[in-house]
């Protein structure tokens, strides 16, 4: 029989902290949807407003600061006539692929049991 030990208190007072960080800075209800948005190609903020449905101009603003700042997404302006500004993924974004790969997998598994609960 395979024994589970209990973390210790600092243990869970680190992980505590850890997840805290996590979703301070990747939390909320866009982040992730724009990131996912980003990971198809590099989008113009009208296409990124447009592929994440129900987010307004001001949100996205601020939200594309906030990834910016955090280091997931890089702001590139063309300086041609007109002026033409992207924002890509950054190579950090990419740290986030497993956590994105697991949250879909649970998702899809918890739409499930609440759709067999019904």
């Amino acid at each position: 029989m395979h024994e589970t030990l209990q973390p210790t208190s600092n243990e869970c007072t680190s992980r505590l902290a850890s997840i805290s960080d996590a979703l301070y800075v990747i939390g909320g209800k866009w982040k992730l949807r724009v990131i996912v948005s980003l990971r198809e190609n590099n989008k113009r903020f009208n296409e990124i407003q447009r592929s994440v449905e129900g987010i307004s101009a001001r949100v996205l603003s601020a939200e594309l600061k906030e990834l910016e700042i955090n280091g997931f997404v890089k702001r590139v302006v063309h300086p041609q006539t007109p002026v033409v500004v992207e924002y890509q993924l950054t190579p950090y974004a990419d740290t986030l692929s497993g956590v994105l790969e697991t949250l879909s997998d649970w998702g899809a598994m918890h739409r499930n049991k609440l759709r067999s609960e019904r």
